[in-house]
């Protein structure tokens, strides 16, 4: 029974999987969600057998029906992440509320929300190097209230909500987690004039924030730089950033750091390791926490 619902699980991922990468195109084209999916080369209306998640790919051999251009393999790694992703925030709910209830359920269309925003951020800037505010304000908007909300419903319904400072400590985490996340960004923003970090990064780290609370989006913020450092320092060893290696070697006594920064900002977008430094730390922030205080102590 766990495989059956595990398998749709990840079966409705892949299909809203593909929904994301219909979206990823038609914003970056400034065209309207409706209407029926066409090949990007062609233009040729697709029919609904070139449209099934990942085995349209695979049977096509990775090329439109009708064209015979090659179809990037964005869409079958979008369409697996997603589903990948669903499946980890079904089973995390289930960890956490051992079994589906309305208020279970409604956290879980919460979570899948925020989740298809962050591939569609994590795809897009990847792409394109901008975080798109289109998806990225109305999900702080709704973030923001879900948050409101869910801990009203809880005082009111489960706690006997009364007037005192202690009821208002969850909605406080979430905000003091946003302050703090959102000064730091818009710190290095400032200091740097934009060389380091991106406006849209300050605003993304609200979502996310939202998302985790006090104190997993610090644990999110240190993973994304050190997932940022490995990836710009490997682009610097080979190369990619047109240093020698002598050149690094004589960077070390400080300009490495100012190199490695500037290079993440103009060559490495830093949204995608923001999210996924927070999908480690939604998924396993507490183990890893507890890892750390324990290495701490001992």
């Amino acid at each position: 029974m766990n495989f059956l619902i595990n398998f749709f699980v990840f079966i409705f991922g892949l299909i809203i999987g593909s929904f994301l990468n219909c979206v990823i195109y038609r914003l970056e084209k400034e065209e309207k969600l409706t209407g029926r999916s066409y090949c990007p080369d062609c233009k040729h209306i697709l029919e609904w057998q070139d449209l099934i998640p990942i085995f349209s790919f695979l049977f096509l051999r990775g090329r439109c029906r009708y064209c015979h251009k090659k179809i990037s393999i964005q869409y079958p790694l979008v369409e697996i992440l997603t589903g990948l992703i669903f499946l980890l925030i079904f089973n995390f709910q289930l960890s956490i509320f051992n079994q589906l209830s309305i208020t279970s359920f409604i956290n879980l269309i919460f979570l899948f929300y925020i989740a298809s925003s962050l591939v569609i951020i994590f795809v897009y800037d990847l792409r394109y190097y901008i975080i798109p505010d289109k998806i990225l304000l109305p999900t702080i908007i709704i973030s923001f209230l879900y948050r409101f909300f869910e801990n009203l419903f809880r005082w009111i319904l489960i706690e006997n909500w009364s007037l005192k400072i202690e009821n208002f400590y969850p909605i406080f985490n979430y905000l003091l987690a946003s302050l703090i996340a959102f000064a730091f960004f818009l710190f290095i923003f400032l200091i740097s004039k934009g060389c380091w970090m991106g406006f849209g990064d300050c605003k993304l780290v609200i979502l996310l924030s939202l998302l985790l609370g006090f104190p997993n989006i610090l644990l999110a913020v240190f993973l994304s730089f050190f997932f940022g450092a490995i990836i710009g320092l490997g682009s610097i060893f080979i190369n990619k950033k047109g240093l020698t290696l002598l050149e690094v070697k004589r960077s070390l006594g400080g300009s490495l750091k100012n190199k490695l920064l500037t290079g993440l900002k103009s060559q490495i977008p830093f949204a995608p390791f923001l999210i996924t430094g927070t999908f480690v730390a939604m998924f396993w922030g507490q183990e890893i926490i507890s890892w750390y205080l324990h290495f701490l102590i001992f």
